[in-house]
């Protein structure tokens, strides 16, 4: 933040109009540091139910939102939520990695603010049919929508035990992961999501207080399903050109893989050079194309995690649009 500047106030943004129960993480903060202005375009980048589109909607009388999603079911409930904006909402069934193209198709030439919120939705971590949750029993999927070409038993059952090892190390963070790829190996076939708790918390044991055993390799293969980081990875390379000027973009994350690729984007985007620390002199011409407006990741207070649990790991990391020309 520049010298002087304060934190904006949050406002308290749980029941838009739609009268809707759910209520997004962080969303008066979101609503806050973005700071929708009257007419401005808005893009949420991942409506999930809708929350925090209703949120910034409210705050921003005659502003539009152009709404994303992979998953259909979310957008219907998106749409059924933000019905009473009208043709202020444009939803479209599509990954935050193909933003560009999509606020192309719609229109649209820059956006005022931008909101890419990595977390699972309620309706996907509380339907046991989408097979995300160890909490209850289901098929072993963890699509996000229909458009991913595999499931989680594909790769669960098929990939070699090497490629588990990897994926359950890098994308799980888990320091036992060679001994639960074995293991998931030679249990083969697994079938639910009970079967593969049942398998690692053999390996692990019961784990820390308040933290399942399995959570670590859940998340590891929902990564890897998904292709999440690489989206990730695509929405990050060129997030600032879709900004205007003055605009700013805000992102949601959930552990550290995803939360360490946006503070290292957001710092690549405020530096005044861009080359190899081994570099005798500047050449690589880098101008700065934002200012960094939160040096360390914002945090959910804690009345907001006593209420919902699933917010307590949510990092909220803003950056906005500057003017690059010399």
């Amino acid at each position: 933040m520049r010298r002087g500047d304060k934190p904006p106030r949050a406002t308290k943004t749980g029941i838009g109009p739609a009268g809707a129960a759910h209520v997004p993480v962080m969303g008066g903060e979101v609503a806050a540091w973005l700071r929708p202005r009257p007419g401005a375009r808005l893009v949420d980048a991942t409506v999930g139910l809708g929350g925090h589109a209703d949120a910034l909607l409210a705050a921003a009388p005659d502003s539009t939102l152009l709404g994303l999603d992979r998953d259909p079911e979310a957008l219907a409930r998106a749409a059924a939520r933000l019905a009473p904006y009208g043709d202020r909402v444009v939803l479209r069934r599509a990954s935050f990695a193909d933003l560009l193209a999509v606020m192309e198709e719609a229109g649209w030439t820059s956006a005022d603010a931008i909101l890419i919120d990595l977390g699972v939705s309620s309706l996907q971590l509380d339907d046991a049919a989408r097979g995300f949750s160890f909490r209850a029993e289901g098929p072993l999927d963890m699509r996000m929508g229909p458009d991913v070409a595999r499931d989680a038993a594909e790769v669960l059952n098929t990939w070699p035990e090497r490629e588990l090892v990897r994926l359950i190390a890098e994308y799980g963070e888990e320091p036992r992961a060679r001994s639960v790829a074995r293991a998931i190996v030679r249990a083969r076939p697994l079938a639910t999501t009970a079967d593969l708790a049942r398998v690692v918390s053999g390996v692990l044991g019961r784990g820390r207080p308040g933290l399942h055993p399995a959570t670590r390799v859940f998340q590891a293969v929902r990564i890897a399903v998904n292709d999440e980081l690489a989206a990730l990875d695509a929405v990050l390379a060129d997030a600032h050109r879709a900004l205007a000027i003055g605009g700013r973009i805000a992102v949601l994350a959930y552990h550290s893989l995803e939360d360490r690729r946006v503070k290292q984007t957001f710092r690549r985007w405020a530096a005044s050079c861009i080359c190899p620390p081994s570099a005798p002199r500047c050449t690589c011409g880098w101008k700065p194309v934002a200012r960094v407006l939160t040096p360390r990741p914002l945090r959910p207070a804690a009345a907001e995690v006593a209420r919902n649990p699933r917010s307590r790991s949510a990092r909220l990391r803003v950056a906005e649009r500057i003017d690059a020309t010399p």
